[in-house]
């Protein structure tokens, strides 16, 4: 049996599964995964480095690119760059305060 019970606030109107014991909610938008954004522009992506949220940077080296991830409070933002010179220069202007990280590739790991 399902209840349609409307909460206060900008949260959209949720059905609730009701038992003998309990109510549970059907739908929980805490648990739903968001993919990662990606950012064409590395300006834009200084921006969110820059950010108050922004809490580390890891950066990937390939054989063809090098990806750089950063961890907001919401979203991982990645830009990945195919020039190796002006990825150097990328890791030299990030901010100072930020946590690098930088991830080997797999078959180096081992």
């Amino acid at each position: 049996m399902f209840f349609f019970i409307e909460k206060e606030g900008a949260f959209p109107v949720l059905p609730l599964l009701t038992t003998s014991e309990r109510v549970l909610p059907v739908c929980n938008h805490k648990t739903q995964t968001t993919m990662p954004r990606e950012i064409k522009e590395i300006k834009d992506f200084l921006l969110k480095a820059r950010r108050k949220d922004a809490k580390s940077v890891k950066i990937k080296k390939n054989a063809d690119n090098v990806k750089f991830k950063v961890r907001c409070s919401r979203f991982l933002y990645t830009l990945v760059i195919t020039d190796k010179e002006k990825a150097e220069k990328l890791k030299q202007s990030l901010p100072p305060g930020l946590q690098v990280k930088e991830v080997k590739k797999s078959s180096e790991r081992m």
